[in-house]
């Protein structure tokens, strides 16, 4: 075979195997595959972004300002105290005080709302007449800023024009009171609006929950002669009790973290009486100017919720969702 006609054999075998190039160049390679752990970072950085400067940042330096004896209005630098504001935390009884009010807030408020909330979510789930309108009216609450429905319940609260001292007096069960001044309401009170406000989101989770319960087991345990009861207790709750459990827990977190709503309301009075452990933080802080006990106060609740956040999920990774 000649020079020219090898050649030409070589380029033909060539554009056969889809090489234009001498054997063993650049074009032989393989492409490089792209990470897939990269490109996740990629995908999830501009959600990640906002977390870390709005959450994690000022996260860690409030623990770094809790070791510190920063105040407003000082001219010297802050100074390291390690843990002393912490120990000063430990003798403090007033915010001690306002821990277990903050307590019993947060299950006074916790419970009710959970039991209302399950009870409308099982009468929404039944086969009413105008039963959207029912689902949209529920959630008119979550639709409403915490001042907005402060406002509102401390114009039902007035002792001298409210809605409920104008109802009682035309019942004839008194002349009224002032509730969110007297030491033995203001608390009963605030819980009322506490449970009211937080129905919503609680109602549309079970409802949720509710629905996912399978249809032909209720209607065989109908047909062997179960009742309501028990047909929600074998029924519905082994599927509702993994919701549930993580909505009981997000609201005792929310609610134990309450401040607006109570703080409209009330301010922490009267007498300290409704005084929150973050309304005592918020009054340190940008009352007194202690930012630095301010902060410790609130490493203790981030501890607090913490513990809780670590036993439910010991709970729920324990085998508490099979059962």
């Amino acid at each position: 075979m000649t020079r020219r006609g090898r050649i030409v054999t070589l380029a033909s075998a060539a554009v056969r195997s889809g090489r234009h190039g001498p054997p063993g160049g650049p074009q032989d390679a393989p492409p490089r595959p792209v990470s897939r752990r990269t490109g996740a970072w990629f995908l999830v950085l501009p959600a990640l972004i906002p977390i870390l400067v709005l959450s994690v940042g000022p996260l860690l330096y409030g623990i770094a300002l809790a070791f510190t004896d920063a105040q407003s209005g000082r001219t010297r630098a802050t100074q390291w105290v390690g843990a002393l504001n912490f120990q000063d935390l430990l003798h403090d009884t007033l915010f001690w005080d306002s821990f277990r009010i903050g307590l019993v807030w947060a299950f006074g408020v916790t419970v009710p709302q959970f039991l209302l909330s399950l009870g409308l979510a099982l009468l929404l789930n039944q086969r009413l007449r105008l039963r959207w309108l029912a689902r949209a009216l529920a959630i008119i609450p979550w639709a409403m800023p915490e001042v907005v429905v402060g406002i509102m319940w401390r114009l039902v609260y007035s002792p001298d024009a409210g809605v409920l001292n104008e109802t009682l007096r035309d019942l004839g069960l008194g002349d009224g009171r002032d509730w969110l001044t007297g030491l033995a309401t203001a608390l009963p009170a605030v819980i009322v609006v506490g449970v009211w406000a937080g129905m919503p989101q609680t109602t549309v989770a079970l409802l949720a929950g509710v629905q996912n319960a399978p249809q032909e087991l209720h209607e065989a345990a109908a047909l062997d002669g179960a009742g309501a009861w028990r047909r929600f207790r074998t029924v519905t709750w082994p599927v509702l009790r993994p919701v549930a459990l993580a909505v009981t827990a997000l609201n005792f977190i929310w609610n134990f973290n309450s401040f607006a709503l109570v703080y409209v309301l009330t301010n922490g009075g009267p007498g300290g009486r409704t005084r929150l452990p973050m309304l005592f933080a918020y009054e340190e802080a940008f009352h007194y100017g202690q930012f630095g006990y301010a902060a410790a106060m609130g490493c203790v609740m981030v501890a607090v919720i913490s513990v809780i956040l670590a036993v439910y999920l010991a709970g729920r990774l324990g085998g508490g969702e099979g059962r």
